[in-house]
């Protein structure tokens, strides 16, 4: 019931993916969906979704006193509530890595047999909440972008990621061949 997007890299498209797998789930009957913006450095979903910045995830992990739950914030869709990456912190990684996360994990899953929650990450290479988060979930995607991301990276990715037990790979942005064979090269 918990899911991380990553990519080795920015621009290979995990919000996207992460927005519309979340969407995808939000349609299901009896479903509930919590996306999770864990991206402090860049953070997208928001925008995506037209709501304002506001107070968020890793402000309830930084903070005892503020409470995860409350953060959630409806969207237009049916069953698809958001919570806000929140305010970045010097710390944000030894937070990420405390007994908090889990704490608050365990806040937002409690009595919700029915809930998923998808994490948004930054890029696995570039910064560590993708790893500690990993620890966390029951599933990754790491989306990989076809004739960009090196095997190299992939693999460097999948390291980072490993702590996850269920680590699967997407390939996005693939040119269709009339002959069926490519789905691009890499390097």
């Amino acid at each position: 019931r918990l899911v991380l997007i990553s990519s080795p890299h920015a621009g290979e498209g995990k919000t996207f993916c992460a927005t519309n797998l979340a969407i995808a789930l939000a349609a299901e009957r009896d479903v509930e969906v919590l996306l999770i913006d864990a991206d402090v450095m860049r953070p997208s979903i928001t925008q995506v979704f037209g709501i304002e910045e506001a107070q968020g995830f890793m402000d309830a992990i930084a903070d005892p006193d503020v409470a995860a739950e409350e953060l959630a914030i409806q969207t237009d869709i049916d069953g698809l509530f958001i919570i806000p990456a929140g305010s970045r912190r010097a710390r944000d990684t030894e937070y990420l890595a405390s007994a908090r996360t889990g704490e608050v994990l365990e806040r937002l899953t409690r009595g919700a047999t029915n809930r998923y929650i998808i994490f948004d990450t930054p890029p696995a290479l570039a910064a560590s909440p993708a790893a500690e988060l990993a620890a966390y979930v029951g599933q990754a995607l790491l989306i990989v972008r076809a004739d960009e991301t090196s095997r190299a990276e992939i693999d460097d990715a999948q390291k980072l990621l490993s702590a996850c037990p269920d680590l699967k790979l997407l390939l996005n942005a693939a040119q269709f061949s009339p002959s069926g064979r490519r789905f691009g090269n890499y390097r």
